[in-house]
């Protein structure tokens, strides 16, 4: 029997904990040359199957454990009723997310020591693509996302995003953090890649196209907590804070045409069923607006929904969010204990992307707040000129988790090409032009308003026109790469050249 011993585990362990350094918002990359080789050092001398299994579940352990105590922020604002999940709940997921580490690592020990890193990149970036879907799918900090960083840095290091998605810069993540373990060249193949990359992105940058229609987006942050929220005479106040920060932002838009957007679930109304709150809305935006809200359906079903207004009528439309969060929105069928987490069943799915066609407003495609992380997923065949992804982060209070979900809508933007206006009810509200460059925004815990110009699209990215299809396979030829390289090499280590 292979016993599992607690060095190497242990060592895992730090290792996937210090990776997490390099994930927004701290993107301290260099621990990526310590934290990769050193999980590939361990696998290579782990003994058997389940030495490497345990090596790399406490690897992933360890990272999506740093990557996402903040889940426990959420868990934390309903403790009256799941106190008990305080401590299981993170660590629970972190375990399930693990595996999607092991899976890869396990497959790559099959291959020749020699090109295995080749191998475990392109595996680890297609278990990352399988994790987008399998049990409703969860893609938070792919590791492409480390380069999301402020300002001009991360505008140039995010445009290969444009061409192979987040998850071919994950890929191009991992061949750059396994460089060290093929010594000094291999260290001038990774500095040379960041330097033709880096090139690459900024002279790609460049200026903004008009949009059909000008527009000034104004992004109403109320800076809403969460506890107590829906309790009647809080509600009131709450609605009349967005209107009156709806005010304030109107008026610095100047002249032009404007659109309001709140955020999710910002209104205690249903504002599809009260003409007064919709009146109350539009006289404040002084015309259109966007706006979060909870809808019900004829056999009242809730809906977590975003509608377009525009004075007491009927709403212009109505988008249903489709990518529910398990446990959250919905109570997942395949979970195994009869634990339930969410009343009776939980939110309707909407019937998924949409393109709102409106009387002056470029076409946009909504969002609401955790379908921004799902690469190639959000936006209609009809392609829109711009995004609009509506969030409520003040379940997460101030930590790492408002910062990565805000780093996920800038990727989005990268890749589809288009502009993407994001409004928190708490947390970060900004805008971001198709190249990822941001436009403004409201800061953390903070109410407030900001009027931004929308830019125009650029052109279809090739990312958004072939979607994961182009990271999928450049993951496959990285594994084939990898193998092709360990049989003309059979011999000695990777270690060594």
């Amino acid at each position: 029997m292979e016993r599992l011993h607690a060095r190497p585990a242990l060592a895992a362990l730090v290792l996937g904990l210090l990776s997490a350094a390099a994930l927004p918002p701290l993107h301290v990359l260099p621990v990526l040359w310590l934290s990769l080789p050193g999980l590939l050092a361990l696998l290579n001398r782990a003994a058997g199957w389940r030495g490497v299994a345990w090596v790399a579940f406490c690897f992933g352990l360890g990272h999506h454990i740093a990557g996402l105590y903040w889940i426990t922020e959420a868990i934390l604002i309903e403790a009256g009723t799941f106190w008990w999940l305080v401590p299981l709940g993170v660590p629970m997921l972190a375990a399930v997310l693990a595996l999607f580490i092991v899976a890869p690592c396990l497959l790559a020990r099959q291959a020749p020591e020699i090109g295995r890193g080749w191998v475990l990149a392109g595996l680890w970036v297609a278990f990352d693509i399988a994790r987008q879907f399998v049990l409703s799918g969860f893609p938070w900090n792919p590791l492409g996302s480390v380069w999301a960083m402020p300002g001009l840095a991360g505008d140039v290091m995010l445009q290969p995003a444009a061409v192979m998605g987040v998850h071919g810069l994950s890929l191009l993540t991992l061949l750059t953090g396994f460089a060290p373990l093929a010594g000094r060249r291999g260290m001038i193949a990774a500095c040379t890649l960041l330097v033709v990359w880096a090139g690459w992105g900024a002279l790609r940058l460049g200026p903004n196209p008009a949009p059909s229609t000008p527009l000034t987006v104004v992004l109403v942050q109320g800076n809403i907590a969460q506890e107590g929220k829906w309790e009647r005479e809080r509600a009131l106040r709450n609605f009349k804070r967005f209107l009156d920060l709806t005010r304030a932002g109107v008026d610095t838009a100047g002249n032009g045409k404007t659109l309001v957007v709140w955020p999710e679930t910002a209104s205690p109304f249903l504002i599809d069923r009260d003409a007064d709150a919709r009146a109350a809305v539009a006289e404040a935006a002084g015309g259109a607006a966007f706006i979060g809200t909870i809808r019900f359906d004829a056999a009242n079903r809730p809906y977590n929904s975003l509608v377009a207004v525009d004075g007491p009528g009927p709403v212009a439309a109505t988008y249903d969010k489709w990518h529910l969060v398990p446990f959250g929105e919905y109570q997942p069928g395949w979970f195994p204990l009869p634990i339930a987490f969410v009343s009776g069943d939980g939110f309707g799915r909407g019937t998924g992307p949409q393109t709102w066609r409106l009387p002056g407003i470029p076409a946009v495609g909504p969002l609401i707040c955790y379908e921004a992380i799902f690469p190639a997923e959000g936006v209609a065949a009809d392609r829109p000129e711009w995004l609009v992804n509506v969030t409520n982060d003040a379940w997460f209070g101030n930590s790492t988790g408002p910062r990565q979900h805000l780093a996920a809508a800038r990727l989005r933007a990268v890749e589809e090409g288009l502009p993407l206006m994001r409004v928190a009810n708490t947390g970060i509200s900004a805008g971001f032009d198709g190249y990822g460059r941001e436009l403004g925004r409201i800061g953390m815990n903070q109410a407030g308003s900001i009027a931004l110009p929308l830019p125009g699209a650029l052109a279809p990215t090739v990312a958004s026109r072939f979607g994961l299809w182009l990271p999928g396979a450049l993951a496959l030829l990285c594994i084939a790469g990898g193998l092709i390289i360990g049989r003309q090499r059979n011999t000695g280590s990777f270690s060594r050249h």
